[in-house]
């Protein structure tokens, strides 16, 4: 999260930028086809639920068993390779076993990359990688359960060398160059909201460097996002265009605008895109109205949490377990329970 910008208008969607996407030939676990993300059995998987910041609350492993109680089918984990305290391959392994003792996939991104270009302290892509390649062990096996979102929005609003293009591509390829099967997961540069559209516009390029072509790309939508027309042109870009793509973080508020959260979850809905709200628990630096739960006790959901879990087209309503933990097929119609209940 953390997105500081200057808003520029989106413009039109131009469809006629994007060539129809090849389709994927990933033959293990989790993967894409066309425009969705699919288990390894061709089953859809359209995730839903909300990012968990681990690594500066590494204790609050209970989180894990509220957000599921509440209807999520997935999470996105907050790690962190030394730009904070570093998660060690220990420490993500168990954060996978979490995941699956809960029944939730599991999207695990690294934040160091937050910013580059335009905050102090972030780290590169390339840098990101050389942490997912440290903890490798801790995932090898594991492509039914969790997705690597490579680097959490990698590039801030400043023009950087290389671009988000080239840094990206190069990225994926060393990660399949180590071995890595799994969905590969990409965030927008300009704090994830791409408001220059240089993921929109060279998305078809990214997905081509990758020689699995299984990459699922993420837009962040805070203030960008503060119209249905700006919400549905960027959804319907990567549709018309067969991509891939995941609403990988986004608010009810924010201090760069006022994101329009009924269209981004309805339209959300509508075309099978997958969303994680952003963020459970323990937000600050003046964002702490995007908690979704008080001092992470799952019985204290927020107005923010009350609007992502329980409201139209929110969580508890829309989401599928997945058919790896014995779900799919239809709506999850049973009642969530809460722990201690």
């Amino acid at each position: 999260m953390r997105a500081r910008l200057t808003i520029a208008a989106l413009a039109a969607t131009v469809a006629s930028v994007f060539v129809a996407a090849p389709p994927a030939h990933a033959d293990t676990g989790i993967h894409v086809s066309g425009t969705e993300i699919v288990e390894a059995d061709g089953t859809p998987l359209i995730m839903r639920g909300t990012s968990h910041a681990h690594t500066w609350y590494p204790t609050q492993t209970s989180s894990f068993a509220g957000i599921k109680s509440l209807g999520a089918n997935a999470v996105r984990v907050v790690l962190s390779g030394g730009r904070w305290s570093a998660n060690s391959a220990a420490d993500v392994a168990n954060v996978v076993s979490l995941c699956k003792q809960n029944k939730l996939i599991c999207v695990l991104e690294n934040h160091d990359t937050t910013g580059y270009g335009e905050q102090a302290g972030a780290y590169t892509l390339d840098q990101a990688v050389n942490y997912w390649i440290s903890v490798k062990s801790a995932l090898e096996g594991q492509e039914d359960y969790v997705i690597v979102n490579i680097g959490n929005e990698p590039i801030g609003n400043n023009a950087v060398t290389p671009d988000w293009t080239t840094a990206t591509a190069g990225a994926i390829k060393r990660m399949r160059e180590a071995g890595f099967d799994h969905a590969l997961m990409v965030d927008a540069p300009n704090w994830g909201q791409d408001w220059r559209f240089a993921m929109r516009d060279n998305a078809k390029t990214v997905f081509a460097a990758d020689p699995d072509r299984n990459t699922i790309f993420s837009i962040h939508m805070y203030g960008v996002f503060d119209t249905a027309a700006e919400v549905t042109d960027y959804l319907q870009a990567f549709q018309t265009a067969g991509l891939p793509l995941v609403i990988g973080e986004f608010g009810f508020n924010h201090s760069d605008g006022d994101p329009d959260e009924d269209t981004i979850m309805s339209q959300a809905q509508a075309r099978g895109v997958g969303y994680f709200g952003w963020s459970w628990s323990g937000n600050g630096g003046g964002v702490e109205y995007l908690d979704q739960v008080t001092n992470f006790n799952v019985n204290a959901l927020t107005p923010w949490g009350q609007r992502l879990f329980n409201g139209p087209n929110g969580i508890a309503q829309t989401a599928v377990e997945a058919k790896i933990y014995g779900g799919g097929g239809g709506p999850d119609t049973e009642a969530p329970t809460r722990p201690g209940k």
